[in-house]
């Protein structure tokens, strides 16, 4: 299991009461936490976004990911680089 498949499972069984597992995936994620979940800096986090590499979109002045688009991203990439 990689760490986005444990990230998710684990944010599965942490629902709150009344939460659906598509509530969970609308969740908005910074470039911190995009960069643990991608094995990246949050430099090259932002930098992505900027160029339209990873789905983002800006709330003020940060970026903003969606939770979904990520796991979505992640998946779409060759298993060789994901498990660099």
């Amino acid at each position: 299991m990689n760490l986005l498949d444990k990230t998710i499972f684990f944010a599965y069984w942490c629902l709150r009461p009344g939460e659906s597992i598509v509530d969970r995936e609308e969740e908005l994620l910074n470039s911190k936490q995009v960069a643990v979940i991608l094995d990246m800096s949050p430099d090259t986090v932002n930098e992505f976004a900027r160029k339209n590499i990873l789905p983002a979109f800006k709330k003020g002045k940060q970026w903003r990911f969606r939770k979904r688009d990520i796991s979505i991203f992640y998946k779409k990439q060759p298993k060789d680089i994901r498990d660099a």
